[in-house]
């Protein structure tokens, strides 16, 4: 009897477990989940190039294809059974909740057989952990040694460090930044550009200059690209910002990856491979693992481990709504007019301008959490809700209440200055904490420290930072907490 795999959009692993001679191959892309918010054009751009050329791809194989569009997945879905013949149908789990719940009832919707096959995109399904809870450290250890990654013949860390972290901190000294590599669109790439304007009216951003990969080649060539040319300079850099590198050494691979046209080993290895060949540091080569198997594994791990409650957190209580410039930019602090706007723009930026800017503005701003998760989804090309909810929610925000990460990550302009270039413009004074010059980064960390400073001593991990405090007497602490409300006033709406 006729058999059928349903392939997701962000699963498009040219080895998908579900492939198999002879069984029919479904392609949805359905209307529903393209409007379900105001996604960047650019993120919807390359989701529909990246499927219309998979089933490319898998029809020159030999596997028949139906890449249909549909209101939703289950009309798809109900219409493929119906034209195929299909008496059965196969699916990989998928990585976010609500689907991998509709997946699991689809049997009595379409009223054929259903098996969900595990996930296997990422490495915590196939190493899952021994014990629980686990910190991101002991659980990226764990996941070193079971993938054999950076250890050497005895099984130790390479350079006899699990962590070089402190090593990468260094702020950008100007050398050049080699351009990220360009895919010229196609006519079938083209032709989802164009769907995306007609069928997403409602979606931020733009498609112009859209030259993303799309192809399981073309992101072959991106890695690469970023293996030769930037992970070299990766490491040392890795937490640097700056006003006229947007990406700097980074590797802009998460939306392809997040997709399925790589493989989280495969990157790593690459990248190891680079360090015994004597192309990369160590350093560099370590703190692209840790971002992948330490940081994005950790995230899918904790992302399950939460849901779905996780979609409500709110440990701090904060119900700001989100200031207008979030959605323009028009903001005078330089640094987060910057980072906004290349969201907006280009549906990117690197890691340390959404946590140590955007987050961390957003958390010392009270800024209500489930907002500030719904601007990253809706901005980011490489947003999915299984990576989003933890990172934003749990990570930037700690609105888990610790349950992600041990501390708030929260800083003061001093953060800001060391590592970038954007002080030197801006209009505010980042060593001020009040006055009409002082940074409202300032001004809002040491509120912060004030309203929770009861809260925040019995954390280990912040004690340091609280105890700065005891250099204000009653009226600098009155000054402060005056000033904030100015700040509140004036550049929180």
């Amino acid at each position: 009897m006729p058999e059928s795999v349903w392939i997701l959009g962000d699963q498009l692993l040219h080895d998908h477990p579900g492939l198999a001679p002879g069984r029919h191959v479904v392609l949805i892309e359905s209307l529903q989940r393209l409007q379900q918010r105001a996604y960047h054009k650019r993120k919807l751009g390359l989701i529909l190039a990246a499927m219309r050329h998979y089933a490319v791809a898998l029809r020159a194989q030999g596997y028949e294809v139906d890449l249909r569009s549909a209101p939703d997945f289950v009309t798809g879905l109900r219409a493929h059974l119906a034209a195929s013949g299909s008496t059965r149908l196969v699916c990989m789990a998928a990585a976010e909740y609500d689907t991998r719940q509709l997946q699991l009832s689809l049997a009595p919707m379409l009223d054929t057989a259903v098996e969900v096959l595990p996930n296997d995109q990422f490495l915590v399904t196939r190493y899952p952990p021994r014990r629980a809870p686990v910190r991101m450290e002991p659980f990226y250890r764990m996941l070193r040694r079971q993938t054999g990654l950076l250890l050497d013949a005895n099984g130790e860390p390479e350079g006899r460090r699990w962590n070089f972290d402190a090593d990468n901190r260094q702020r950008y000294d100007g050398r050049p930044v080699p351009a990220l590599p360009t895919f010229v669109p196609d006519a079938l790439t083209r032709s989802a550009l164009d769907d995306v304007e007609a069928l997403c009216p409602q979606a931020i951003g733009s498609t112009d200059g859209f030259a993303l990969p799309v192809t399981r080649a073309q992101a072959l060539a991106a890695l690469d690209n970023f293996i030769t040319h930037r992970l070299p300079d990766f490491g040392p850099f890795e937490d640097a910002m700056h006003s006229h590198e947007p990406v700097l050494f980074h590797s802009m691979l998460s939306p392809l990856i997040n997709i399925g046209l790589l493989r989280p080993l495969e990157m790593c290895q690459a990248a190891v491979h680079a360090f015994y060949n004597g192309q990369a540091p160590l350093a560099s080569v370590e703190g692209f693992v840790r971002q992948i198997i330490g940081w994005r594994e950790y995230i899918y791990y904790r992302y399950w481990d939460m849901m779905p409650g996780l979609r409500d957190v709110n440990a701090w209580n904060h119900q700001r709504p989100l200031p207008a410039f979030f959605w323009n930019g028009a903001t005078d602090m330089h640094c987060l007019q910057h980072a906004i706007t290349r969201a907006l723009r280009d549906g990117y930026t690197h890691h340390i301008e959404r946590l140590m800017l955007i987050c961390n503005f957003a958390l010392l701003a009270g800024l209500q959490p489930q907002a500030v998760n719904d601007w990253f989804t809706t901005c980011y090309i490489d947003a999915y809700e299984w990576v989003m909810l933890p990172n934003v929610l749990g990570m930037g925000l700690h609105a888990d209440g610790g349950v992600t990460a041990t501390k708030p990550y929260i800083a003061s302009a001093n953060y800001i200055q060391r590592m970038s270039n954007y002080c030197s413009t801006c209009r505010f004074n980042p060593k001020d904490r009040v006055g009409v010059d002082a940074c409202p980064f300032n001004t809002l960390y040491w509120n912060f420290l004030i309203v929770h400073e009861a809260r925040l001593r019995a954390n280990p991990r912040l004690g340091p930072a609280v105890l700065g405090l005891r250099r204000f007497d009653p009226t600098q602490r009155a000054a402060i907490q005056a000033h904030a409300r100015f700040v509140y006033e004036h550049f929180v709406q």
